[in-house]
Parts: structure tokens; C-alpha cells; sequence
């Protein structure tokens, strides 16, 4: 009997997949674990491996297309065929049994009387931004914080047809899971502190080390983190959730936009460990070959456009997750520009004021980046 391939959900934020190409042509044989397609997700190209041996058979999915989670993409045969038949639904027929038992359909659930499911949190977080839940619907059933957080900020769509002629550009799944999450993100009240720091000592340190100039800055950052717990910290609705470690997402520009893999430990771990799982991590930016654990969880962001000498300053937006991004421009220069952006509902201007002062200590002295913790 034939098995179903379908769309694999390879993250919890996966709802649809773009299939890039199949690794194998139909009549293959296929062995269990055996790559035989690659799905393009919003943040990297994953691969499908078979759950089964047997001979991949059609129809296959077309490449370059986008497909739901759980739709079928293909089959896998006992023998090698070409493709398998797929009976059309038969019209219905009052005095016609069924071929075979057909399971009981699972119950539907009833929604509340607002007429839409919800968890407790994204009731509270749609109290406090004024979204009306009974407005979304939800694809899994129940409205999520996302979806309320997505709600909160949508704009009305531009009028296009106001001016020139225009033609719709189909964007890649990383820049679509970029815009989707800078317009999550966009809800949280952001304000900035920006320092001229020294930066001379650390780009000498770096050189002498063989160490990225970058990797020095997350770690700079990380201890100064570890000095000042606040900014390890998130806000929620219950309270401030406090990070145990200091987990930083460091942004890197890609030619399909931008991502942040996300160096873990960074105060706490030895320096030439975390050299080796950052060059492991470029690489698997370049290949995009990045898992849902390179990318997710950071605790403080660091954003480096140092390598553009025309830039002074910039800030960023701030993900969700954190409560801070450090962003530096002006690199090319003895000093640098330094700007915090905090979530001013965890942190206020005097924390960020002690946390660039404690920054510049260790790039003054950057020696100390270089020890074992303790």
C-alpha cells in the first residue's frame, strides 16, 4: 500500500513550506532517512528524509511551489511505478456501503460565545491592545499572542493604484518571516542610548587573538549582560522572565535578507568554543542550512554595521524575546558608535547609561574577553 509524503511542519512557526527541488526522480528506490526533497522554511533550506523504504512515486508536488503543512507532496511505493492513482470521492449513493470501515471523525470543538478560541495570555495581551478577539480566526483553532500582537499593528494596505504601474514580486520565506516579525515587534516601546565608545583596543585584541572582531563584541556584551541581569531579562504579562544564560543573537546580512543565528552561552563558555560554533553557524547561514535551534531564543542582540564606514549610527528594531539590541557603526575608527535599544517596559535610561559604562570598560581593557570565565 502506498504511504503519503506530506509537508512536514520543521518549525512551530512553519505553516507553509516552498518545495525546492526533490533529490530523487520517480521509480528511485528510497531508503528510510534517505534525503529525497528540500523545503525552503521562512529561515533556512531543510531536508526531507524518507520515514520509510520503498520507490518514490507521483504525483510529486511541482517545485517552486507553496505548500500547507500536512498537504500530500508525494508517495512512496512498494514497487517502482510511475504514479499512484488517486481515487476521485465517489458521489454519495444512499444504498451503497463502504468499502472498508471508515474511522470516527473526531469531534469538533464548539467555541466559546465570543465566537473564537483563545489561551489566557492572548485574552490578556488583547485587553491591554485593545484587539477584539471575536474579530481573528485561527487556522489551528485558537487565536494565539502572535496573531493579536499582528492585529494590534496592521495598517491598511497601500493604494497602489494611485500611481505608477506596478507588478507583484513574490519575496522569499525569509524576508516574509522578517517582515512578519518586525511588525510583532513593532508594538514594543522602544527607547535609545547612544555612546561614542573606544573601540582602538578591541580591533588590536581581535587581530592578535585571530578572533572576529564581532565575536569580541558579543562577548563584550554578554559579560556587561551578566553585570546587569535586568537586561537578561523579558518582559510578560505574569512579570519579568529571567534568563538563566546569556544567549546572543548576532545579525547577519544574507543576500535573501536578514537573520540572526544566535551564539549560545556566550559569558560562560570558553572563547575558542565559541569561535568554532561561530564559524559553524556562518556556515550554515551561507548554506542555509540553519535549524530552528540556530536562530531561536536569543537573549540579547547584537547588531554590528561596522564593515560600512559611511554609516555614523543606526538603531534597530528590537526582537521579541529581549529586552535590549547593542548596534555599532563607525567601526573604521579609533571610537565607534554605540546604540542601545531597550524595552523600556524592563529597563530606563540610567540602566542603559550603566550598562554602555560597563561596556566601555571592557572594550577599554579587552584583554579580560580573552580569560576562561569563572
Amino acid at each position: 500500500m502506498p504511504l503519503a509524503i506530506t509537508m512536514p511542519a520543521l518549525s512551530d512557526t512553519m505553516n507553509n513550506g516552498r518545495l525546492v527541488k526533490w533529490t530523487l526522480r520517480i521509480g528511485d528506490k528510497v531508503s528510510k532517512g534517505q534525503t529525497i526533497a528540500e523545503i525552503e522554511t521562512d529561515k533556512a533550506v531543510m531536508e526531507v528524509e524518507a520515514f520509510h523504504d520503498g520507490y518514490l512515486a507521483g504525483p510529486l508536488a511541482a517545485v517552486d511551489s507553496e505548500i500547507p503543512v500536512g498537504q500530500v507532496i508525494g508517495y512512496i511505493a512498494e514497487s517502482p511505478v510511475a504514479e499512484i492513482a488517486i481515487a476521485a470521492p465517489a458521489a454519495p449513493a444512499a444504498a451503497a456501503a463502504p468499502a472498508a470501515p471508515v474511522p470516527p471523525i473526531p469531534p469538533v470543538a464548539v467555541p466559546p460565545a465570543s465566537g473564537v478560541r483563545a489561551s489566557p495570555y492572548a485574552r490578556r495581551l488583547a485587553q491591554q491592545l485593545g484587539v477584539d478577539v471575536a474579530d481573528l480566526s485561527s487556522r489551528q483553532g485558537e487565536v494565539h499572542a502572535d496573531a493579536i500582537l499582528a492585529a494590534a499593528r496592521r495598517a491598511p494596505a497601500a493604494d497602489l493604484d494611485a500611481g505608477p504601474p506596478y507588478r507583484i514580486e513574490r519575496v522569499s520565506s525569509l524576508r516574509e518571516s522578517l517582515a512578519r516579525t518586525m511588525a510583532a515587534s513593532a508594538a514594543t516601546p522602544v527607547f535609545r542610548v547612544t555612546a561614542r565608545l573606544p573601540l582602538g583596543p578591541l580591533k588590536l585584541t581581535a587581530k592578535a587573538a585571530q578572533v572576529s572582531l564581532t565575536l569580541l563584541l558579543a562577548r563584550a556584551s554578554a559579560l556587561s549582560v551578566t553585570a546587569h541581569p535586568l537586561f537578561n531579562a523579558v518582559y510578560t504579562p505574569e512579570g519579568f522572565a529571567r534568563r538563566e544564560r546569556v544567549d546572543v543573537g548576532i545579525a547577519v546580512d544574507t543576500a535573501e535578507g536578514l537573520i540572526a543565528p544566535v551564539l549560545r552561552d556566550v559569558a560562560g563558555r570558553k572563547l575558542a568554543d565559541l569561535a568554532a560554533d561561530w564559524a559553524g553557524l556562518r556556515d550554515r547561514v551561507n548554506s542555509r542550512r540553519l535549524v530552528p535551534e540556530d536562530y531561536r531564543g536569543a537573549t540579547f542582540y547584537l547588531s554590528n554595521l561596522g564593515q560600512f564606514p559611511v554609516v555614523d549610527s543606526f538603531d534597530a528594531v528590537l526582537p521579541q524575546g529581549a529586552a535590549a539590541i547593542l548596534c555599532v557603526a563607525g567601526a573604521g575608527a579609533e571610537r565607534a558608535s554605540f546604540t542601545l535599544g531597550c524595552d523600556h517596559r524592563v529597563l530606563a535610561g540610567a540602566d542603559a547609561a550603566r550598562f554602555l559604562q560597563t561596556l566601555a570598560e571592557f572594550l577599554t581593557d579587552p584583554g579580560t574577553l580573552l580569560g576562561a570565565p569563572d
